[in-house]
């Protein structure tokens, strides 16, 4: 295939690779399949873990780290990115308050709190900026967003006008929130995720995500309550769709701060001038660890997909794995699937899993492949 212009846009596979080791695993094959082809890779991201590091190129600015509350509220050095021309700050909450800062048996949503998010999101607006993009994914937390805002200055207080404690556990004795302290409320603020869950109900953020956060059935029970109270002693609805992010911490971002909830992906592509490289594509490569019927709700490669689709170019999914409904992707548009020839989670072995997969189905089916 001589000539042919190739974008790759391939999100993480969790636990084995970032979204650019396994975009340039994807390139390596596809050049040894195809050692005339023009390969551009761009991060792809949804908002979690990573997704700062990965648009970080794109945006440059100065990255600022300062000492924050953990998830557990132990101090810990964490970072975000300042851009000083467009007076924006690029904050990961997961750099704060992530799931991969604890060990397993550290895991409880009870005590978990997004305060040190806060602590950023206060350094960057006492800095100056005047729009703060904020990637919610990836949490430990499940606290609403509560230790957040207590951060930026709210007042969450008990029956007796005491300030409650951090966690999720905290909102147990929530019965005042007082907001007229609070800063941040004239910043301009994007929350950028894929997920669209409500915070409360069955499908909210405690029944949904608390388990892999370390809750048990009878937490997710109880703090699906204190949630539910939290969100209406603040006014608002608990089941709204979208603010089940991140454990809650989008139903304070949307609501108390005034922030837009925005699809992390789209964000990304838009930040890396994706739409514009796919419509100059002969093929776009997309796909991440496991392609489902899951990945037809917003995720990032689905956006990708999208966009090929939109300008009639070809779009190839790689995965680690197929999952049940993948085949819903091939008729939503993913021209084909190709799941790893040997999926591993070891990362040199998982790239050069990627790389033989590419380099073998570009190998075996170049001219169909390309064909729209």
């Amino acid at each position: 295939m001589p000539g042919i212009k190739a974008v790759v846009a391939v999100d993480s596979f969790k636990g084995s690779l970032t979204s650019l080791e396994a975009g340039e695993a994807v390139r390596r094959g596809l050049i040894k399949a195809c050692p005339d082809a023009e390969v551009t890779v761009i991060p792809l991201a949804d908002g979690g873990e990573g997704t700062v590091d990965s648009i970080a190129p794109y945006v440059g600015g100065l990255t600022k780290t300062l000492p924050v509350k953990g998830p557990l509220g132990k101090i810990t050095e964490a970072s975000y990115i300042y851009e000083p021309a467009s007076k924006t700050a690029y904050i990961e909450m997961a750099k704060a308050a992530g799931l991969t800062l604890l060990s397993e048996d550290e895991r409880d949503p009870y005590l978990t709190t997004t305060y040190g998010v806060g602590e950023l999101m206060k350094d960057a607006i006492l800095s100056g900026v005047r729009k703060l993009i904020i990637c919610i994914g990836g949490s430990a937390t499940n606290d609403g967003g509560a230790g957040m805002l207590q951060a930026l200055g709210a007042k969450l207080l008990d029956k007796d006008g005491n300030e409650i404690n951090l966690g999720a556990i905290g909102l147990k004795d929530l019965y005042e929130a007082d907001y007229s302290g609070l800063i941040g409320k004239d910043v301009q603020i994007v929350a950028a995720s894929d997920v669209t869950n409500p915070l409360c109900g069955p499908d909210g953020a405690s029944f949904v995500y608390g388990p892999q956060k370390g809750a048990s059935q009878k937490a997710c029970e109880e703090m699906d309550g204190w949630l539910k109270n939290f969100a209406e002693i603040s006014g608002f609805d608990p089941y709204e769709k979208g603010t089940g992010a991140a454990g809650g911490m989008s139903f304070a971002l949307k609501n108390i701060l005034g922030a837009e909830l925005r699809s992390g992906a789209k964000t990304v592509m838009e930040i890396t001038g994706a739409e514009d490289l796919i419509c100059e594509s002969d093929i776009v490569i997309t796909g991440e660890g496991r392609i489902d019927s899951q990945t037809l709700n917003g995720k990032a490669p689905f956006m990708v997909m999208k966009a090929g689709v939109r300008y009639g170019k070809p779009v190839i999914g790689i995965c680690g794995i197929t999952g049940d409904g993948y085949e819903e992707c091939l008729k939503a548009g993913f021209k084909k699937i190709a799941p790893l020839n040997h999926p591993v989670m070891e990362t040199s072995e998982a790239i050069r899993s990627v790389e033989e997969t590419v380099r073998e189905l570009f190998t075996q089916d170049r001219i169909s492949l390309i064909k729209a």
